[in-house]
């Protein structure tokens, strides 16, 4: 599954980052790093551009970008 698959409030962990060149330097330097948690806060009105929360902060990507990062669905008790 991918970050933009996410329902609002729904959290996961990040598996892999895709993308190429700068795209990919540019996503790991915010912050979207394998095994960290993600939660999906809101959609903007017409589904682009969508808010997450990753390391204590809100991070705004286009869904195009969203689609480039693997999520693995977060596990109850960890």
């Amino acid at each position: 599954m991918t970050l933009d698959e996410l329902g609002i409030g729904e959290s996961g962990l990040i598996s892999a980052v895709g993308g190429e060149g700068p795209l990919r330097c540019r996503l790991l330097d915010m912050g979207l790093i394998p095994r960290t948690r993600v939660t999906l806060q809101k959609v903007a009105p017409m589904g682009d551009p969508i808010e997450i929360r990753v390391r204590g902060y809100e991070l705004t990507l286009r869904i195009e970008d969203a689609r480039k990062i693997e999520i693995a669905p977060e596990v109850e008790g960890r």
